[in-house]
């Protein structure tokens, strides 16, 4: 216990005027109180009550100590106030790390929808494929594709993340439309360099996997760009669930081989662990919540 506690505890046996009833108020027992006050005598080398066994009584040290005491205690309850107040309030910064092609899809929304709504909130979006370390760095929040083990995080689930294989419709009127995964072999696909693997495209139906060699003349690491390329024409992209529905809806792109699953990963919603999160940061954080669940509802009504 600090020296803090234990004066609170000197207080509040004042106001009781029994070790008993105090003892009751603070949760804990009257051999605990009676050492709290014992340690706080012998840190100020006076002492400060004269204790019988019907009866408490102020000694003058313990008259002087009193109102101190209770003024510290009332300065401690209006920082605790005070600071409440700022956790509760929708005013500061929240920094928010996510990946590049994630942090452009929902940004729009960021910058608008979310601005609008909370004007004195600011969102400092860093957008960044590698690692980083919340706490070392000081972000509030982070969209990960994995969490690992680390306790220090706390991590919530977003989305069950599918890619999904799509084409414009110019691309699919000059070179047709494949019904298998193995008619991709024939077409111009658009390969993501971020996987070692780019080149094999894996689907399943039931029981059935299939492993898909397929070429294409362009390759990226950035879904953003596999996603113009594919709207421009260019072939056909696997790109990720949350990123197209609107293109999808809009008919820019066309939603291929639907009877076939591809690899579902989850994306999660972390932050540091630190208890109860500030109102500001917990506004951006149902924000993003809400934002993923429009994106997979858009998907279903397709």
């Amino acid at each position: 216990m600090s020296e803090m506690d234990d004066l609170a505890a000197f207080a509040m046996l004042v106001e009781a005027n029994s070790f008993t009833l105090a003892a009751q108020w603070l949760d804990t027992s009257t051999s605990q109180l009676s050492k709290r006050i014992s340690k706080l005598e012998k840190s100020f080398g006076v002492m400060l009550l004269h204790r019988t066994t019907r009866s408490l009584t102020l000694t003058s040290a313990g008259a002087i100590l009193l109102p101190e005491a209770r003024a510290l205690l009332a300065q401690r309850d209006r920082v605790r106030d005070a600071m409440a107040c700022l956790s509760e309030s929708l005013v500061g910064t929240v920094r928010l790390t996510v990946p590049v092609s994630l942090g452009e899809t929902f940004l729009e929304g960021v910058l608008t929808e979310f601005a609008r709504q909370y004007p004195e909130v600011q969102v400092e979006l860093d957008l960044n494929n590698h690692f980083r370390d919340m706490r070392r760095d000081g972000f509030d929040l982070g969209i990960r594709s994995s969490v690992g083990v680390d306790e220090r995080l706390v991590a919530k689930p977003l989305l069950s993340l599918q890619e999904l294989t799509c084409a414009s419709p110019d691309y699919l009127a000059q070179h047709g439309k494949p019904q298998t995964p193995e008619a991709l072999r024939v077409h111009s696909c658009l390969l993501n360099s971020h996987h070692a693997g780019r080149e094999t495209w894996v689907y399943h139906q039931r029981h059935e996997l299939s492993r898909v060699t397929v070429r294409g003349a362009f390759a990226s690491n950035h879904y953003g760009l596999l996603k113009q390329a594919a709207l421009l024409g260019a072939g056909i992209a696997r790109l990720p669930s949350y990123m197209v529905h609107k293109e999808l809806k809009d008919g820019r792109l066309q939603w291929l081989l639907r009877d076939y699953q591809t690899p579902v990963s989850s994306l999660f919603l972390v932050h540091p662990f630190e208890g109860h999160l500030p109102r500001r940061i917990q506004v951006i954080a149902d924000y993003l919540t809400q934002w993923f669940e429009r994106s997979a509802a858009a998907l279903e009504k397709l």
